[in-house]
């Protein structure tokens, strides 16, 4: 069989972009041999031609005009591994609309334009892949397209950001969370300013394109319920130990009665759930349908390598299909409403810091049970003449969680500490364990 040429171009050259083109260059072989096809970089567009690389590429590749990439229809393929909604989001919809596929890695973009652009793709008859947006060199988005596209998807639990499950893994070791993050950028696993990851915004883009295609509905990154980890402390890892649980930071996408709630925040997880083993920068999502009771796919969830190769099993996976119309559709085939916030339902860790004294306990007994919290462990730790206790839930709803908290705030015997974190775990809370000191 004659091989293929097809020249594809690339949109930034950083560490992704450069991956790319080493996995191009040095497994061109197996691919020409799998797929008939030899894919090579012919341009990339860069800011900088002088930059040192970390895969130089061939003379003439390099460009600082985006009209040598978006205007040239010799290449077949473009792969958007720039970052930022624009000005990739306006090269992308121009490479799309005249009719050439694109592959992203761009979480950002697919969050907050994914519609527009799968509008584009489907005027001029391209493909918009996006695997390598959300967790990397972990299929999910693959294994939610075809492997599970008859599944009936109704929740996605998920550790998607690796930067926060590393500083978590370390706290859960007893460092500070100022050293584990320090740790963190030493390491290279969190940028000099580590605010989209810490804050939840990082994980908040990946669990939106996870829901829309999970769910087959147009899931807004503004639904999104966000919470970072930068409020952690030590505290909350010991106490999740003494529990039998897990810290970590979750994103959750959940259909309820043919409503979406989707939100990230720290959690505390049953250590044995299997998302409670994942540790340092790895990722893994489980996903829960129908069919399939759940399945976890776990995996490095970013690097440049492991990102590169992403994208190009994006590319393989194009001239694999292209003509045939398979997985060139827009995912998004239903219009699913939102859970109004406050009303999904979880078991809840409470952490309450009150004066030590008689009638306490009652108070704070009325104003859960006057918002329907129903206690299932409670453990009261005395010092410096108050208290704190460590309270577990049964279901409840957060939003009368919350509500229940807001009236302990108010009592006079409050200390200034009343948080709640939810709780994931299959089997329930009664059997947890009771470590504390």
């Amino acid at each position: 069989m004659q091989s293929v040429d097809v020249p594809v171009g690339l949109l930034g050259y950083g560490t992704v972009g450069a991956a790319v083109a080493r996995l191009l260059a040095e497994q061109g072989d197996e691919i020409e041999r799998a797929t008939g096809h030899r894919l090579r970089i012919a341009r990339a567009l860069v800011r900088d031609p002088a930059k040192e690389r970390g895969f130089e590429p061939e003379p003439g590749v390099l460009t600082t005009d985006p009209a040598e990439i978006v205007g040239d229809l010799s290449l077949g393929l473009v792969a958007e591994v720039m970052g930022g909604v624009e000005p990739a989001g306006s090269l992308v919809d121009a490479v799309l609309a005249s009719g050439r596929s694109v592959v992203t890695a761009n979480k950002q973009l697919v969050a907050r334009r994914g519609a527009e652009l799968f509008a584009t793709a489907a005027a001029s008859g391209a493909q918009l892949r996006f695997e390598a947006s959300v967790c990397a060199a972990i299929p999910v988005i693959k294994a939610l397209r075809e492997a599970l596209v008859v599944t009936n998807v109704h929740r996605v639990l998920g550790i998607v950001n690796g930067t926060t499950n590393f500083i978590l893994s370390a706290m859960d070791e007893g460092r500070s969370y100022d050293d584990a993050l320090a740790e963190a950028q030493r390491l290279g696993y969190a940028e000099a300013d580590p605010t989209d990851d810490v804050a939840g915004f990082d994980a908040a883009a990946k669990l939106a394109i996870l829901a829309t295609v999970a769910f087959g509905s147009r899931v807004p990154l503004d639904w999104v319920e966000t919470t970072g980890i930068e409020a952690v402390r030590p505290e909350h890892s010991e106490a999740a130990r003494a529990l039998g649980m897990r810290l970590k930071l979750l994103a959750r996408a959940t259909l309820v009665g043919g409503r979406v709630d989707v939100r990230v925040g720290p959690a505390f997880v049953d250590s044995h759930h299997p998302l409670a083993a994942v540790e340092g920068p790895f990722n893994a999502v489980m996903l829960q349908g129908d069919a399939i009771r759940e399945i976890t796919l776990e995996g490095p969830g970013a690097g440049g390598i492991e990102t590169a190769s992403a994208v190009i099993a994006d590319l393989v996976a194009i001239v694999g299909t292209t003509g045939t119309g398979f997985l060139q559709n827009d995912p998004v085939w239903r219009e699913l409403d939102r859970l109004p916030p406050g009303e999904l339902a979880s078991h809840w860790y409470l952490r309450l810091r009150v004066d030590d004294r008689a009638g306490v306990l009652a108070r704070l007994a009325h104003e859960l049970a006057a918002e329907e919290v129903s206690v299932a462990r409670l453990v009261q730790q005395p010092g410096d003449g108050g208290a704190l206790l460590h309270v577990v839930t049964h279901e409840a709803p957060a939003g009368r969680v919350e509500a229940a908290l807001e009236a302990i705030r108010a009592l006079p015997e409050w200390r200034g500490e009343a948080t709640a974190l939810p709780i994931v775990s299959e089997r329930g809370v009664d059997g947890f364990q009771s470590g504390f000191r």
